[in-house]
């Protein structure tokens, strides 16, 4: 084999990490993660779940990067129990399918480098202030608790701007209170929120919030006018499927969202709203769920209030994309090209005639 193909074999294996295992608490399996050259940098992922309470504080080794402690019957989580050799370095802390009601408002205040905390699936009732200012957190999974009021200045991490995203679903939720504009700590980077299965009646207050996905299926929202989003120009996502009531959508109730790219309204049987005008504003948007509504007729006038649209899907698995007929060639002056939106059965796989709008 030439010298030069032999040395980059050797780098390159050399660089590329390798996992083995190594001792590790009773019962617990901690697999390490080598690189660089002569495997001088290691990484540990201790797994330590199903195994009970009694293993806490649990002993980790100094290099650990990921802790699983999930489906441990844990009832209470604080600063004592989250210290010593290696905590400090913990990237990734899942405490999943425990039983904990509360946390201690210092639980996390150590974990000077934790980017990712998992606590879903366990009975939080409530999130103490500043929970998680001291982490540089970027996901927060608190879906499957019973939260019934948040404030949004309890997830102003230490992220120095970086994007967080943060999991609420399947909680009691009615009610957020919004940043009080005058705090002493900066807004939450929250930039993606999942609202999802909650009890909220209204869109909440989410303003200053650098939001770009949001998610608010399955609560029992009443109806969506102007006002209702307020400060999200920058949102691109949003879902309001499958809502808990009957929705009534008003004129210009989405028109607060130029940059709106996706617009899901799926599973709303009984949605009821005021014809097409609905949409005004959505200068941006690309992508509409309409499935499962009832509106099995394309709203008239659609692509004149969504000049970006290009695919909308309706009724019953009928989905329909955005066509442009260029017409005679050369063009006359004056002329403009039509745009028609093509609709296909997906059950029986048969094309419809387009709709120009």
């Amino acid at each position: 084999m030439p010298w030069p193909l032999l040395l980059a074999l050797l780098l390159l294996l050399a660089v590329s990490g390798a996992q083995t295992t190594r001792p590790c608490f009773p019962g617990c399996q901690c697999e390490v993660e080598t690189f660089g050259l002569f495997d001088s940098f290691s990484l540990t992922q201790v797994d330590c779940s199903g195994l009970g309470p009694h293993i806490m504080p649990v002993p980790i080794p100094l290099d650990t990067a990921h802790l699983d402690l999930s489906s441990n019957r844990l009832e209470t989580v604080n600063e004592s129990v989250l210290a010593g050799p290696g905590y400090t370095t913990l990237v990734g802390l899942d405490l999943s399918h425990n039983l904990l009601t509360s946390i201690s408002p210092t639980a996390f205040s150590r974990l000077r480098y934790l980017e990712s905390l998992d606590l879903s699936h366990n009975g939080l009732a409530a999130l103490p202030a500043e929970s998680f200012t001291s982490s540089p957190l970027s996901d927060v999974n608190l879906s499957h608790n019973r939260l019934r009021e948040v404030s949004m200045s309890t997830f102003t991490t230490h992220s120095q701007g970086r994007a967080l995203h943060v999991d609420l679903s399947h909680n009691l939720i009615h009610h957020l209170v919004p940043h009080p504009a005058r705090a002493s700590l900066p807004p939450p980077t929250i930039q993606s929120l999942n609202l999802a299965w909650n009890r909220l009646r209204a869109v909440p207050n989410l303003q200053d919030l650098p939001l770009r996905y949001l998610s608010l299926d399955g609560n029992p929202l009443a109806a969506i006018g102007p006002g209702s989003f307020t400060g999200l120009a920058g949102l691109t996502h949003l879902s309001l499927a499958s809502l808990h009531s009957i929705p009534q959508l008003a004129h210009n109730g989405f028109s607060e969202l130029p940059g709106l790219q996706v617009l899901d309204l799926s599973g709303n049987p009984k949605l009821k709203w005021a014809g097409a005008e609905v949409f005004s504003g959505l200068r941006s948007l690309q992508e509409l769920d309409l499935s499962g509504t009832g509106l099995v007729a394309l709203p008239e006038m659609l692509l004149l209030h969504l000049p970006a649209l290009q695919s909308v899907s309706v009724g019953q698995d009928v989905h329909c994309r955005r066509l442009v007929r260029e017409g005679a060639y050369p063009r006359q002056p004056g002329s403009s090209p039509k745009v028609a939106l093509h609709c296909v059965d997906t059950r029986e796989s048969a094309a419809r005639v387009p709709d120009i709008l």
